[in-house]
């Protein structure tokens, strides 16, 4: 367990630190068809949405950043404060550190004062599942923090690299299946940096996920959070996986017309990035470093006053496309660019 507390803390330090944000996540390549007859009042647009039956003020969630440790403890708490007076949802880091010790798990329960009223995310990760956990421990990771939902995350390029990593996710989805049906709140499956296909997304959907956080390519890369960490042979692997991944604008269009819930991460980091993860068919779009980031700097102030600016950017947005609403920005007009228009008509 000490392995594990160390870890989490040599994460947050390596984020706070390091240069660890890598590439684009492809949102230039997304144009939104500007409306000049845009007959919409700024005032009157909203921007409120709902998800696990949760409602939410603004489409937006804390991302999974941490736990574990008491220094993790004061982030998930500063963060839940600030998602609860927000109205937005709220996810945890890993919850293994505190499967493995109940001593930790007030570490991720405090969200649970905070962020009492609106959308919280438990979070496991899938491997774990090949090194037994099941539904019991699932079962456990909810109801540690009331979620209402559990996102079983996948990160075998992180596992990799990372000195303590596991790395057998073979047989993975019939184990997940057997998660999802007996679960008592919804599964997300969940990428962290190397985003989603539809391919991936299609399987883990039939095997009864009802949501998909494509976690792209674009934003904090655990490759080089674990290289940091690693040193040696581990970190001259990483560096040839430095631009390994789906970026999260690509993602989105992979699974823009799958039925399911879904929520935009990796690289999301203004109001025009949550527009276009939306109008790709996003339900909401998460943020992590960040926020982690305007917490150190300047407390639960500095986080609200981030989140504040991105939503103040997604209204003029919406307002510049004429959108007055979160459902008929889904259906405005955009065109594709670049690596986009590429990319797109490959998708099958």
């Amino acid at each position: 367990m000490a392995k594990i507390k160390e870890r989490k803390s040599e994460h947050i330090r390596i984020s706070l630190e390091e240069k660890i944000e890598t590439g684009t996540s492809g949102f230039e390549d997304i144009i939104l068809v500007h409306d000049a007859l845009a007959e919409s009042d700024l005032k009157g647009i909203k921007l409120s949405t709902e998800l696990f039956k949760k409602k939410l003020k603004y489409p937006l969630l804390v991302e999974a950043i941490t736990g574990g440790t008491e220094e993790a403890k004061a982030i998930n708490e500063g963060l839940a404060d600030v998602a609860g007076k927000l109205g937005i949802g709220m996810a945890v880091g890993s919850q293994r550190p505190a499967i493995e010790d109940p001593s930790v798990a007030d570490t991720f329960r405090v969200i649970k004062k905070g962020a009492k009223n609106t959308l919280k995310i438990a979070n496991l990760g899938a491997v774990q599942l090949n090194y037994g956990y099941g539904v019991r421990e699932c079962e456990k990771a909810v109801e540690m923090i009331s979620a209402d939902a559990l996102a079983l995350h996948f990160n075998a390029l992180q596992e990799i690299i990372q000195p303590e990593g596991n790395t057998n996710f073979a047989g993975l989805l019939k184990k997940i299946k057997g998660v999802c049906a007996n679960l008592s709140v919804p599964v997300i499956a969940k990428e962290v940096g190397c985003g989603m296909s539809k391919k991936a997304a299609e399987k883990l959907l039939d095997a009864g996920v009802e949501c998909i956080d494509v976690g792209g390519y674009g934003g904090t890369s655990w490759n080089r959070i674990e290289a940091y960490r690693a040193g040696g042979a581990k970190r001259e692997l990483s560096e040839a996986f430095d631009n390994w991944g789906l970026p999260t604008a690509i993602s989105l269009l992979e699974i823009k017309d799958l039925d399911c819930k879904k929520i935009a991460s990796g690289g999301i980091r203004t109001g025009v990035d949550v527009a276009k993860s939306i109008v790709l068919g996003a339900d909401a779009a998460g943020m992590a470093l960040p926020l982690l980031k305007a917490l150190k700097e300047d407390g639960e102030k500095g986080v609200e006053r981030y989140l504040l600016k991105v939503v103040e950017e997604l209204k003029v947005c919406m307002m510049l496309v004429g959108a007055s609403d979160i459902s008929t920005l889904k259906e405005v007009d955009y065109r594709l660019v670049g690596k986009a228009a590429l990319w797109a008509p490959q998708i099958v």
